[in-house]
């Protein structure tokens, strides 16, 4: 494994284990597309939990009643992933809604019989959401598995240029 390899591995395991907070301390923050990627673990957790729990006409009411902020979502997405990755964007952004379906449903398998006792009563609260705001500010407010921390980082401020000096060699004078 490459060593760039092996450093994006760990950042992306620090980014998993502390949820993003070690690394928003420093100059970076969460992305602009915070909430889009906050509501779409939402739809994500909700759609595996009516796969998993025989719950597809709940999952379908959340999508009609919200489908204008999911698309709304989805654009966002799809904007910061193709400035953050150009060509490959697609593929990152395919790779990002496999990842966040896998990781949602490997811990409903470890958690067993009691995932669905715990999930299904998100339909509920969803369905008393009265609005689109509503939805971003319970999506974020809710403990959603996420396969990364998605964060912008500006490069620090470069200290001012020290003085520097010619590469012509000095002209030296020899006296005999």
């Amino acid at each position: 494994m490459s060593i760039w390899r092996a450093g994006a591995a760990a950042l992306a395991l620090v980014g998993l284990v502390n949820g993003g907070q070690a690394l928003a301390a420093g100059p970076c923050s969460p992305s602009p597309a915070h909430e889009a990627f906050d509501v779409q673990g939402l739809k994500s957790q909700l759609m595996v939990t009516a796969l998993s729990c025989g719950a597809q006409d709940k999952y379908n009411n959340f999508v009609g009643k919200f489908r204008t902020k999911l698309a709304a979502e989805e654009h966002v997405l799809n904007g910061y992933f193709s400035t953050t990755y150009g060509r490959n964007a697609q593929r990152q952004h395919d790779d990002y809604i496999t990842q966040l379906a896998n990781v949602q449903s490997e811990r409903g398998l470890q958690a067993g019989t009691a995932f669905c006792q715990q999930h299904v009563s998100m339909f509920d609260e969803v369905q008393e959401l009265e609005s689109t705001a509503d939805l971003s500010n319970y999506a974020q407010a809710k403990d959603i598995i996420q396969p990364a921390s998605y964060l912008t980082c500006t490069a620090p401020n470069r200290p001012a240029a020290a003085p520097t000096r010619s590469r012509t060699p000095a002209r030296r004078t020899v006296r005999s």
